[in-house]
């Protein structure tokens, strides 16, 4: 599923409206909600964030882990393109994210950029 969300679905969706990527995220499916974030990496490819940020926002305070790493994952992905975009975000969120997305968004910082936000410093 991770590995075809974005070709399935973020291709399909990359020049139509996105409002099925916000259902799926309000689902309350795991699976579904998983796919939401995933299906960003389309866009993220292609350099749009916005989706990414968005749904990322709103999965701040989701309870699973598998979320959390899949949308640690994207916010890493959109860092890797455009580290200030990242950053922008993680300026915004980074003290109210699960530790487990803010370990995965920040892995490719350097290891004092990585402390100071798990410091809360930043």
């Amino acid at each position: 599923m991770d590995l075809s969300a974005d070709k399935i679905l973020g291709a399909y969706l990359f020049d139509k409206d996105r409002a099925v990527l916000y259902e799926l995220c309000d689902s309350g499916n795991l699976w579904s909600q998983r796919v939401s974030i995933m299906s960003t990496f389309f866009f993220i490819r292609k350099g749009q964030f916005d989706d990414t940020f968005r749904l990322a926002e709103r999965m701040l305070n989701h309870t699973h882990d598998l979320i959390h790493k899949a949308t640690g994952w994207m916010l890493r992905e959109t860092g890797k393109r455009d580290k200030k975009a990242e950053e922008r975000f993680l300026k915004k969120y980074y003290k109210a994210m699960p530790r487990t997305m803010l370990r995965y968004a920040i892995e490719k910082f350097s290891p004092e950029e990585r402390a100071r936000y798990l410091k809360g410093l930043v």
